[in-house]
């Protein structure tokens, strides 16, 4: 007698089988034919065969890429790049350093990033330093405040910021605010409506709403910014959190930011309001947003340069590599990560070789282990074409701040991963300057004071364990 049950349920389990592989085959064949980087493309490849489940968990809701998207039309942006243009061509062209002229030229024309003179800077490597010149910087607003920041915490420092942004809009400053949705996950809703009810306007970057939106969880607003009635600005690696001023339990947290005055701010409001309309549709190009500067602050060139999965390059990663590689006496780098993109390590390496004196600086102890153990299986890779690695052991080493040949600096918020690179919205500072370089010269080598060099021998020493960990994970670094 046939069993016409056991048929059903053969021909459904085959069914709910041959759906499933139908799904995972098709996932690699669009992986396949988005044309990306090998490297990124095989890696997927590997996630959606070896593991299926989780990786084609992974692939809906970080994998599939938004570069053909567009932020905004090109009548609107050049709307909104018409003033500070303006600003930029009414200077002296002779002004720009001629050794660093393929570096700016890049930035201008691949990022519209304007090179402003007669900046004034001020760098902080301490966050109680920082949030207490912010603080009183937002206190002297008369016009407007706008600030983005990835992560906005309802902690103590968090509370300080807000208090301070509901007590101008209360006065009748015009304040917006910026915070990414996955970086402020850990922030009720109450603390925004908090803001907001005192009339100040806060938008979140990229909302995250599964299943509709998942595909966005991967394309975050990494950027820390601030501007202050156009004047003012500040750029880096520092959230808005209590994190950055107590440390962590192993140590301090050891960061990077910095505070602009000059025509630069341009750069940094013409940032924010690319951002404010992506997340608002609002665009703003009033020339209050954009006023009239001291023609002389001080003597920096900065270029405000950002990337982000949705621009048709990758800026900022173009720009480093064109930096390391115009270096001729040394290049220093700090960074929290350290997973290079093939082309990255490759220029590393290759200035090393050339006698430049390279020097990487991690931290021995990281907030993700993950993306920790994938960074520590590329030092061998710099190691043995000559680049210094030195590993902070005060706290962490958040920093993100890169000097070359006592003239070129840039601080910001990139790390150097592939996440920064590619999945990020990302926004640096470049500075020509030879006193702020000197500046972030010694800024590095006094915390070179607190690192433990390594050697290529000593790494090869290390656990096979730990080698096997971290070859493991270098596999999955372009999906980090």
């Amino acid at each position: 007698m046939i069993e016409w049950n056991e048929i059903v349920k053969l021909i459904a389990s085959w069914s709910v089988y041959l759906i499933y592989l139908a799904v995972i085959v098709s996932t690699i064949w669009v992986v396949v034919l988005e044309n990306r980087n090998p490297v990124k493309t095989i890696a997927w490849v590997l996630v959606l065969v070896f593991l299926p489940v989780i990786g084609l968990f992974f692939y809906i809701f970080f994998g599939r890429t938004h570069r053909r998207d567009q932020i905004i039309s090109r009548r609107s942006y050049s709307k909104l790049l018409k003033r500070p243009e303006e600003e930029y061509l009414s200077q002296q062209e002779n002004d720009l350093p001629a050794d660093y002229g393929g570096l700016i030229s890049l930035f201008q024309h691949s990022n519209h990033a304007f090179p402003y003179t007669n900046n004034q800077t001020v760098i902080f490597t301490s966050g109680a330093a920082w949030i207490d010149a912010l603080l009183k910087e937002l206190q002297q607003a008369k016009d407007h405040i706008h600030l983005e920041s990835y992560i906005f915490a309802d902690d103590e420092v968090g509370n300080r910021v807000r208090d301070v942004l509901v007590a101008k809009a209360r006065e009748g400053i015009t304040v917006r605010v910026i915070h990414d949705d996955v970086g402020s996950w850990q922030t009720s809703n109450t603390f925004f409506y908090t803001m907001m009810e005192a009339g100040v306007e806060v938008r979140s970057f990229l909302k995250v709403r599964f299943p509709l939106f998942t595909n966005k969880a991967n394309y975050r607003n990494h950027r820390k910014l601030v501007v202050i009635d156009g004047q003012t600005g500040f750029i880096g690696g520092m959230n808005i959190a209590d994190r950055y001023v107590q440390g962590v339990s192993w140590g301090i947290w050891r960061d990077t930011h910095m505070m602009i005055r000059g025509k630069a701010v341009h750069g940094l409001q013409t940032a924010f309001l690319l951002d404010w309309y992506f997340t608002d549709r609002t665009l703003l190009t009033s020339a209050h947003y954009f006023p009239m500067v001291d023609s002389i602050m001080g003597n920096s060139i900065i270029q405000v340069v950002t990337s982000s999965p949705v621009q048709p390059g990758q800026e900022i990663v173009m720009g480093l590599m064109k930096a390391i590689s115009n270096a001729k006496t040394y290049f220093y780098i700090q960074t929290p990560y350290f997973l290079p993109t093939e082309a990255m390590l490759n220029a590393l390496q290759t200035a090393a070789m050339a006698g430049v004196d390279v020097r990487l600086m991690l931290p021995e102890r990281a907030d993700s282990k993950v993306a920790h153990w994938g960074s520590m299986s590329y030092l061998a890779d710099v190691l043995k074409y000559g680049v210094k690695v030195y590993l902070y052991q005060k706290g962490f080493l958040h920093s993100k701040l890169m000097v070359s040949d006592d003239f070129l600096t840039t601080i910001g918020s990139t790390n150097m991963d592939f996440r920064s690179f590619e999945h990020n919205f990302e926004a640096n500072a470049f500075i020509y300057d030879e006193q702020v370089a000197m500046e972030a010269h010694e800024i590095f080598l006094t915390d070179q004071r607190d690192c433990k060099q390594i050697t290529l021998k000593q790494w090869d020493k290390r656990p096979r364990r730990n080698k096997v960990v971290e070859s493991f994970i270098r596999l999955m670094s372009p999906l980090l």
